[in-house]
């Protein structure tokens, strides 16, 4: 009986050995992984295009990391991509053109030791680049402005290697960019009707307007749920302004939520249900007499 205990015992070591041997390789093979790089967004200095001005800019600061701590930057290149939102001009197609280039010699050091830069391209250029009519681009179309790093090692990252790990939090990579194409609004009364499907108000969520870099808050309440509730709220535009942007603050609970807003003719801008966070496609420009 001794021996056989021996012996079984012996079998159960030399088993649990030869598992953890396979464990520890199982997990040197998952960790074998490609270090890549992001650019961190540090600040949007400018996210609108004004089709009227050329000189109108999109401008991001970034903050460039890599597995040597920024040694391997060669360049950070800008392309476009134009979104048409605007059906009643016909709908254009024109996808990931080149605008231009930063060198990494035009880079600074940031306060964590890292490269660190302003880049920006204007209207003008961002147009020039798509090659498309300038009747094909109307006030609520966007730019989508990719930013695409170039290390010295040959390899590109843009937007398609952003995972979502480094799209958001404290990396904030996401490599592209809405920019907006606005004009001068029309300016009076517009309104706007807010709906929750469950009856709580919304939570957090709700439409940042902006008026010439003046900014305020529509929110709706809770309003005795469970149950449908809506409400209604007026944003005031007066006369001279020159920018008017709306953009959603993320809610809680997106699902739930629906808006509209209307012009101060009553004309329908916008109709959502479920939106995403960002700035909306929502224009009307100013009529001239």
């Amino acid at each position: 009986m001794k021996n056989t205990f021996k012996i079984l015992f012996s079998l159960m070591i030399v088993a649990s050995v030869a598992s953890c041997a396979e464990e520890e390789g199982t997990i040197y093979e998952v960790l074998e992984y490609e270090t890549g790089a992001v650019l961190r967004t540090l600040s949007v200095n400018a996210s609108l295009f004004n089709n009227s001005v050329d000189e109108s800019e999109f401008s991001v600061t970034i903050e460039e990391q890599d597995a040597q701590d920024g040694a391997l930057l060669e360049s950070v290149d800008i392309y476009v991509t134009f979104r048409d939102l605007t059906s009643d001009n016909g709908t254009t197609i024109a996808e990931d053109k080149f605008i231009k280039s930063f060198d990494a010699s035009v880079f600074t050091t940031s306060p964590v030791g890292l490269p660190m830069a302003t880049v920006s391209a204007n209207y003008g250029e961002a147009f020039a680049a798509l090659g498309i009519a300038s009747s094909d681009v109307a006030a609520g179309d966007i730019f989508l402005m990719e930013l695409r790093l170039n290390l010295t090692d040959g390899r590109t990252f843009g937007k398609n290697d952003a995972g979502g790990i480094i799209t958001g939090g404290f990396f904030a990579s996401p490599f592209v960019y809405n920019a907006l194409i606005v004009c001068s609004p029309e300016p009076g009364t517009y309104h706007v009707d807010m709906q929750d499907s469950y009856g709580d108000g919304w939570q957090g969520g709700g439409l940042d307007v902006d008026i010439d870099g003046v900014a305020s808050f529509v929110n709706m309440p809770s309003g005795g749920y469970p149950g449908y509730h809506s409400d209604e709220a007026d944003v005031v535009v007066p006369d001279g302004t020159q920018s008017l942007t709306w953009t959603w603050r993320n809610d809680s609970y997106n699902g739930e939520v629906s808006f509209q807003i209307y012009s101060p003719y009553d004309d329908l801008l916008f109709d959502i249900t479920e939106p995403s966070p960002g700035l909306l496609p929502v224009t009307f420009c100013l009529i001239e007499d």
